[in-house]
C-alpha cells in the first residue's frame, strides 16, 4: 500500500505533534477537540464510520502530568476511554490505527526499557495512558501504539519554551539532574508516523537518539541553568528517574541535539 494513496484521518491535530503531523500528511482529513469529543464513544464511531479513513492517527491526549493528579477523572476519559473507542471505530471501519503513548507507562527503576517491558506506572498520567494502551489492544488488532518522551515542538508549550522564557525572568534556573530520558522533536516524530504506518501491529518506542537528564537538556538551551535534585524540586505528580526507550524495531532518527538545533532555529525564522 502506498501511503500517498490513502485517506487519512488525524485526531488531535491542533496540538503540538498535530500541528506537524498536519505538514507530513497534508490531504488527511483533520480534527481538533472542537470537532471530535474523544471521550463520547458515540461520536467517536459516528465521526470514523463517516469519513472512512484507510489509517487513523490519534494525537489527542491530556498531557499535563500535574493537572492529570487533580483531574483524574478526565485524564482517565481521555487518555484512558478516548483512545479504546478510536480503537473500537478503527475495528469497525477497518483502518489502522496509529497511537501515541508516554515513557511515562514504566516506574524508572531501570536505566533502559525496550519495547516488551512490563509498564509499571507511578503517576495517573502514566496509569491513564497505560490503560489506553489496553483498551487499544482489547478492541482491535491493527494498531501501531507509539510511545514517546520529552516531545517538544513549534506549535505547543514545551520543555524548551518553558527553559526560554524562565531564563529571561530569572537570575538561574534550576532544573533537576538525576531524571534520565530523550527528548523528541514533534517534526522528527511526524516523519517517522510514515515508516510506522506500513510496519507491523504492534508496540515501538520512538525517540530522537542520545540520553539526557533535564538539566542536560536544559544547558543546551540557556545558559543561566543550574543543577538540583528532584529531592529539592518537588512536584505534584511523581516523575520516573529512568524513563529511556529503547527501539528495537526501527531504524534510529537524529540525536536530540541535532533536532534542537532545527527547533531553535525555526522559531525564530
Amino acid at each position: 500500500m502506498v501511503v500517498g494513496t490513502i485517506k487519512t484521518l488525524i485526531i488531535g491535530s491542533s496540538g503540538m505533534l498535530g500541528s506537524d503531523l498536519c505538514k507530513v500528511f497534508p490531504d488527511a482529513v483533520k480534527l481538533t477537540h472542537h470537532d471530535l469529543d474523544i471521550t463520547d464513544r458515540e461520536q467517536v464511531i459516528e465521526s470514523i464510520l463517516k469519513i472512512k479513513p484507510d489509517v487513523v492517527i490519534n494525537a489527542a491526549a491530556y498531557t499535563n502530568v500535574d493537572g492529570c493528579e487533580d483531574n483524574k477523572e478526565l485524564a482517565f476519559q481521555v487518555n484512558g476511554s478516548g483512545p479504546g473507542y478510536i480503537a473500537e471505530a478503527c475495528a469497525r471501519a477497518g483502518a489502522k490505527l496509529v497511537h501515541f503513548s508516554t515513557d511515562y507507562v514504566f516506574d524508572g527503576s531501570k536505566k533502559e526499557y525496550v519495547e516488551s517491558d512490563i509498564p509499571d506506572p507511578i503517576n495517573v498520567y502514566g496509569d491513564s495512558k497505560l490503560l489506553g494502551e489496553k483498551k487499544i489492544i482489547e478492541n482491535m488488532d491493527d494498531y501501531r501504539i507509539v510511545r514517546i518522551s520529552w516531545l517538544f515542538g513549534i506549535h505547543g508549550k514545551n520543555f524548551v519554551e518553558t527553559m526560554l522564557k524562565l531564563s529571561g525572568e530569572m537570575d538561574t534556573v534550576k532544573v533537576v539532574n538525576d531524571q534520565f530520558g530523550k527528548p523528541t522533536y514533534t517534526m522528527d516524530l511526524a516523519r517517522k508516523v510514515k515508516e510506522i504506518i506500513e510496519l507491523e501491529p504492534g508496540i515501538y518506542h520512538i525517540t530522537n537518539d542520545g540520553i539526557c537528564s533535564w538539566y542536560e537538556f536544559a544547558s543546551s538551551i540557556i545558559d543561566n541553568v543550574i543543577p538540583c535534585t528532584s529531592e529539592e524540586f518537588q512536584r505534584k505528580a511523581k516523575r520516573p528517574m529512568y524513563s529511556v526507550l529503547v527501539n528495537t524495531k526501527t531504524g534510529p532518527m537524529r540525536h536530540w541535539r541535532e533536532a534542537l538545533k532545527d527547533y531553535l532555529q525555526g522559531r525564530n525564522i
